[in-house]
Order: C-alpha cells, then sequence, then structure tokens
C-alpha cells in the first residue's frame, strides 16, 4: 500500500513503536524511514497529537494500528492527515464472529467487576476484546513480571503483550521520548478472556489474581 501510493526513499512514515515490528519493517522495505510517535494510554493506539508533533516537511504517510480489540481515534487521525497532506493507512485486526465477541465482552465485564488491585481496560469505543489487557502498576519493582510468574504458578495463563518496544530493538533503536509506550511495554499484561472459558475458569482467574495484591500499590 505504501509503495502503490508513491512513499519510498527520502519519505518518513509515522508509525506506533507499543509493538508490531512488522509495521516499522514494511516502512523500511518500502524504502521510508518508520518515525515513531507514542501512544494513548487508554486505547493504546497512536495518540493524533503525538502523530501531529511527529509531521515534518518529509512525513509522507501515517499507520494507525488497533490495538486489542480496541479501536484507534481514526476521525482524529484522519484530521491529521488532512491538515498536513499525509497519507491515513489502517491495520486491523481479524474479526471474530459476533456471538464470540458477545461472550468476551460478558467474560470481560466479569473480570472489570471483580479483579481487585490492577487497573482493568477501559471498554469504550466497541471494545472486541481480542486481549483483556490490564495494568500492573509499578512501584519501583518489577510487579508486572512478578505478578505474571506468580499468577501462572497459580495455574492461569497470562501473557505479556508487548515485551520490548520497537524503538528499543537494534534495527530500529531510536533516541526519542515515547513516555506511555514505555510505561505500556512495562505495566500491561493480558489475562485469558476466550469465549471457551467456563464460569470456574474465570473465577480461577480472579482469584489468583486477588490473592497476589500485597504486591501492587492500590489501584485508583
Amino acid at each position: 500500500m505504501l509503495r502503490a501510493a508513491g512513499v519510498g526513499l527520502g519519505d518518513e512514515v509515522v508509525v506506533p513503536a507499543f509493538g508490531n515490528v512488522e509495521v516499522a519493517e514494511a516502512v523500511a522495505m518500502a524504502g521510508a524511514l518508520p518515525v515513531f510517535a507514542d501512544i494513548d494510554p487508554v486505547t493504546y493506539c497512536l495518540d493524533a497529537s503525538a502523530v501531529e508533533a511527529a509531521v515534518t516537511p518529509r512525513t509522507a504517510a501515517v499507520v494507525v494500528v488497533h490495538r486489542f480489540g480496541r479501536p484507534a481515534d481514526i476521525a482524529r487521525m484522519h484530521g491529521v492527515g488532512q491538515r498536513h497532506g499525509l497519507l491515513v493507512l489502517e491495520q486491523g485486526e481479524s474479526e471474530a464472529p459476533y456471538d464470540e465477541i458477545a461472550q468476551r465482552r460478558e467474560r470481560a465485564a466479569y473480570l472489570d467487576a471483580k479483579l481487585r488491585g490492577v487497573w482493568t481496560p477501559d471498554g469504550g469505543d466497541g471494545h472486541t476484546y481480542q486481549q483483556y489487557v490490564v495494568r500492573v502498576p509499578g512501584n519501583g519493582r518489577p510487579d508486572r513480571d512478578a505478578f505474571a510468574r506468580a499468577v501462572r504458578a497459580r495455574g492461569v495463563e497470562c501473557r505479556v503483550p508487548v515485551k520490548t518496544p520497537v524503538h528499543r530493538l537494534p534495527e530500529f533503536r531510536r533516541c526519542v521520548s515515547l513516555p506511555e509506550t514505555e510505561r505500556a511495554a512495562d505495566e500491561t499484561l493480558a489475562l485469558p478472556v476466550d469465549a471457551a472459558l467456563t464460569k470456574r475458569d474465570m473465577q480461577r482467574i480472579v482469584g489468583a489474581c486477588n490473592a497476589l495484591g500485597g504486591l501492587l500499590q492500590p489501584a485508583f
């Protein structure tokens, strides 16, 4: 899509650093330079203000990635594109059947109501919960990682969705300030929310997580 639009050598393309290394790789393969902008801490998608701040005379495009089932603010992003004459591309996520999404939302609502000591995801704007991503707030210790190890020890699968932001990887290393991206990479953890989970499974997830409240600061 970038090549078809004439994006190439000498151009810059604004992309997220919170995961999706394949997006930065695609920009580089087109001959352009990936420029990293910060994310919105609620949606984990590119922040429109951060994108606008990253625009230079060489910026040709923006690649917006929808994350975890929560869509980016694409209307604001198109506004940035119109003001600066930029191509705005979207990378979506595979869509699950409606009944599966409804079941995920039901399980997410249960976790929202029962979990303590973690920050639960904001369910606005049609969240489909491709992943149920909480934040484990840090207080100077690697709380997210300790939390994940302890939850796994109690038989609950969980995963760190983004272990290393793209701007920290050797092939794309940049000296750039992305505080929300850094914070999200250090604090986020994906808990199970699959449609196949039973009520007993959900209770086990909640029990395992809530038993670890002593690791955490209170979540407000």
